[in-house]
C-alpha cells in the first residue's frame, strides 16, 4: 500500500509539472542559450525590492540541519563578509544585484544603496500537513498565510524536503519566484530538493549531467550535495525575485519567457563554461570542495553567474 501511494504521489507531481511546462513554453520567442545569446535587461516600470528584504522561511518536511544551516549561512553571507576577509566574497556577488537599482527611475549616480537580506520568520512542518505534493493554487497560499498571518512586508520562501514535490519544479526550474493569485498578489519563492527530484538537472554540477556531457563533476563545498545545489537554485531565484518581484520589473524579454539576471546565465559558474561544463572554479585544499565565493563564518559557496549591467556579460566571482 505504501509503495502504491508513493507512486501515485510521484505521478501526480509529474503531471502537474508537465502541465505547467506546456503552459509556460507556449510563449513567443526562441529558447535561450546563455553561452551565445546576449541579454538586454529592460525596466518594465515595475518595482524592485530594495532597502530591507525580510525573508520568511518555510521548511516543509524534514529538511535536515545541513540544508537549513547552509541556506541560512548563505543568506547571512549576502550582507556579512567573513572576518577572515578571504576573496572573493559573497557580498561582492550581491553587489551586482544591488547595482540594478541604477536602472530605476530617480536613481542617484554612484554606487547603489545596500539591500539588506535577513530571515525574520521561520517555520518547520515535519508532519506534511498538506501532503507531499504541493500545488501553487491549493497549498502554497495556505502555507504562506499560516506563517505570515497576512504580513505582506516579508518575502515567503518555501523549501522542500527530499520527499516533497512542488508543482512547476523539475522541468527546467529547480526553484522559482511567483505571485499568489488575485485579489492581492504577493511574491514568493519555492525551492525544490534535488536528492530525489531531478537530481541530474538540479543536483548538477555536483552530480553528472545528462549522458554525453564532458564537463567535470564538482564536489559540494559543504559536503552535502542537496544543500549546496539548493543554495545555487535559491541564489539565482532570489536575484531574479529582487529585480522583478511583481513580474513587471527588470528582466530580459526577448525569449520564450521573461528571464532575470541569474536565469539568463544559467549553467555558468566560472570562466570557460560550456554546456555541461561549469567552468573554472576554486578547490578547497583541505576538503576538495569546489567553490567560487567565501562567506560568513568561513563558509564557502558555489554561486551562479549573474548578468552584470555594467559589463553586459554573464559575470562570475
Amino acid at each position: 500500500m505504501g509503495s502504491s501511494s508513493s507512486l501515485s504521489t510521484r505521478l501526480l507531481a509529474l503531471a502537474l509539472s508537465v502541465s505547467l511546462l506546456f503552459t509556460s513554453s507556449s510563449g513567443h520567442g526562441h529558447s535561450w542559450d546563455p553561452y551565445t545569446d546576449k541579454a538586454k535587461m529592460i525596466h518594465h516600470d515595475g518595482p524592485m525590492l530594495t532597502k530591507n528584504v525580510k525573508l520568511a522561511l518555510i521548511w516543509y518536511g524534514d529538511c535536515g540541519k545541513d540544508i537549513k544551516n547552509t541556506m541560512r549561512n548563505f543568506i547571512k553571507s549576502l550582507v556579512l563578509p567573513g572576518k577572515d576577509h578571504l576573496q572573493p566574497q559573497v557580498t561582492r556577488w550581491w553587489e551586482v544585484v544591488e547595482s540594478y537599482q541604477a536602472m530605476m527611475p530617480g536613481a542617484k549616480p554612484g554606487k547603489s544603496p545596500k539591500i539588506k537580506v535577513e530571515v525574520v520568520k521561520q517555520s518547520t512542518n515535519k508532519s506534511y500537513k498538506h501532503g507531499k505534493v504541493l500545488t501553487l493554487q491549493a497549498h502554497i497560499p495556505i502555507l504562506i498565510e499560516e506563517l505570515t498571518k497576512g504580513d505582506t512586508s516579508v518575502l515567503p520562501v518555501i523549501v522542500a524536503a527530499r520527499d516533497v514535490s512542488i508543482q512547476g519544479l523539475c522541468n527546467g526550474k529547480c526553484a522559482d519566484h511567483l505571485l499568489t493569485e488575485d485579489p492581492k498578489p504577493r511574491p514568493y519563492i519555492i525551492v525544490g530538493n534535488p536528492e530525489t527530484e531531478c537530481p541530474e538537472e538540479c543536483g548538477w554540477p555536483f552530480v553528472p549531467a545528462e549522458p554525453g556531457s564532458k564537463g567535470p563533476v564538482l564536489k559540494p563545498p559543504s559536503g552535502n550535495m542537496a544543500a549546496d545545489a539548493m543554495v545555487i537554485a535559491f541564489a539565482s531565484t532570489l536575484a531574479d525575485a529582487v529585480t522583478n518581484p511583481m513580474e513587471n520589473g527588470i528582466y530580459h524579454e526577448n525569449s520564450a519567457t521573461p528571464l532575470g539576471p541569474a536565469a539568463v546565465c544559467k549553467g555558468i559558474f566560472g570562466p570557460g563554461a560550456t554546456p555541461g561544463n561549469p567552468g573554472k572554479v576554486r578547490t578547497d585544499p583541505k576538503t576538495g570542495g569546489n567553490f567560487n565565493a567565501h562567506g560568513n563564518k568561513s563558509k564557502r559557496f558555489l554561486l551562479p553567474a549573474i548578468w552584470n549591467p555594467a559589463t553586459k556579460t554573464c559575470w562570475t566571482l
